[in-house]
């Protein structure tokens, strides 16, 4: 594949994304976005067959592309050709017993432990600075699946110490077992984080937010200045790869001709 050189912040995000899915795993993925049109593009490129459910429960679909905003979930398109067409209750139900070994979801605000606030910001739940669309499935996502996955900007208001309201759970405070002492399944939670400049993971003793990858264009500091805390960064950083020509034509012209989600974020010019 040819390396592309011109493309925003978004569609390098969801390109790395992409490449970090598995065959041979199973993803339910929050109804729309970056980690929708991620699943999307590595089952156009990369994994045909891939096991992945929609937030509202359909399992293994092969989406007829593009698909309008009003149209990521709960729709015959998304829907079609699913393996299983069940519904929120039920693909919690599988979650619950382990079936689903990746959550993949956006988050307006994450702390250091990956905690996730999608509710409000600002005063307090009856009295919200700004209030948003809330949880939706991410909390049962993020409570059941195995491993959850996080994609985000690199903003100093999203990376916070102290969440004004959590809505999903991360690690909760850190401490050894918080998740099972809440009533979780031990050994779930958290995996990666990812934003269009860096890519985080947790530690696995402390459970705190770790720096692990970079884009090519930033560098640490960069990333720090974008965050109200310190995450520990891995002794050797790696740097993520830029989308490819081919991958940018599949998001562009089948995934997302309006743009309504890659166009998001600057451009970047290599």
């Amino acid at each position: 594949m040819t390396r592309a050189s011109d493309f925003t912040e978004t569609e390098a995000m969801i390109s790395v994304m992409a490449n970090m899915m598995e065959a041979d795993r199973s993803y339910w993925v929050v109804g729309g976005g970056p980690p929708r049109i991620a699943s999307l593009l590595a089952q156009a490129l990369y994994l045909p067959n891939l096991t992945a459910s929609t937030e509202d429960g359909v399992i293994a679909p092969q989406p007829l592309v593009p698909l309008s905003p009003l149209m990521q979930f709960v729709s015959a398109k998304a829907s079609y050709r699913g393996v299983a067409w069940t519904n929120m209750n039920t693909v919690c139900s599988l979650a619950s017993t382990g079936f689903f070994d990746y959550g993949m979801l956006a988050t307006l605000q994450v702390d250091p432990y990956g905690n996730i606030n999608s509710s409000f910001l600002g005063g307090d739940y009856y009295h919200p600075g700004r209030r948003y669309g809330g949880a939706g499935g991410a909390n049962e996502i993020a409570s059941m699946c195995w491993h959850t996955i996080l994609m985000t900007t690199q903003e100093k208001r999203k990376f916070v110490k102290k969440m004004d309201f959590i809505s999903s759970p991360g690690f909760l405070d850190g401490l050894p077992g918080a998740r099972e002492r809440a009533g979780l399944p031990a050994g779930s939670g958290p995996y990666r984080l990812l934003t269009p400049e860096a890519m985080f993971g947790y530690d696995e003793e402390t459970r705190y937010m770790k720096l692990l990858a970079l884009a090519e264009w930033v560098e640490v500091k960069d990333v720090l200045e974008k965050m109200d805390f310190e995450p520990l960064i891995a002794p050797e950083l790696d740097r993520m790869a830029p989308p490819t020509e081919e991958e940018l034509d599949v998001m562009r012209v089948r995934l997302d001709p309006l743009g309504v989600t890659i166009s998001d974020g600057k451009w970047i010019h290599l």
